[in-house]
């Protein structure tokens, strides 16, 4: 009893710690975290659910803070969440793979999803598939790169940071 009430306190903090991040990261670079082009170096952090499935919620949670915070409408604040939710899973599902397929479903999810809510939420005039690709060249260099980077530097770490 008394370990499994560990683990949910352990599985909470962990999830809040990581909102409270992913909400500091994306406010701390505003100008590049939102619109049509955008590099939200916080979904870096979408490389987390390989190490612990806290990262799931985490993610939902610290992305639909960030979208209220940052003033963006109905749709993107659920849309935009939804996306990085999808990622955080697939992330997730695919944690026992080939390290580097890790970083795709938020790419994908965040590209198929974000330019439809630009497109129509925002009105920005840019055809659907150019959005696709700066919002998906945006995650590369995010979720990608940085979240790679984030990988190895926390891979030799991960049975002291997240057990």
């Amino acid at each position: 009893m008394n370990q499994s009430k560990n683990m949910s306190v352990l599985f909470m903090a962990q999830a809040a710690m990581i909102a409270a991040i992913y909400v500091v990261l994306t406010m701390v670079f505003a100008p590049i975290s939102y619109g049509e082009v955008q590099v939200r170096i916080s979904e870096a952090l979408t490389i987390l659910p390989v190490f612990t499935p806290a990262a799931v919620p985490g993610l939902f949670i610290g992305c639909l803070i960030s979208n209220i915070l940052g003033g963006c409408i109905l749709p993107d604040i659920i849309l935009g969440s939804i996306a990085t939710l999808i990622g955080a899973v697939g992330t997730w599902v695919l944690r026992n793979h080939n390290k580097f397929l890790a970083p795709i479903p938020p790419i994908l999810a965040n590209s198929l999803i974000v330019p439809f809510v630009l497109r129509f939420g925002y009105q920005i005039p840019l055809p659907i598939p150019f959005m696709m690709l700066t919002v998906g060249l945006g995650e590369i260099v995010s979720c990608g790169a940085l979240g790679m980077t984030i990988y190895f530097a926390l891979k030799k770490y991960q049975y002291r940071i997240f057990k």
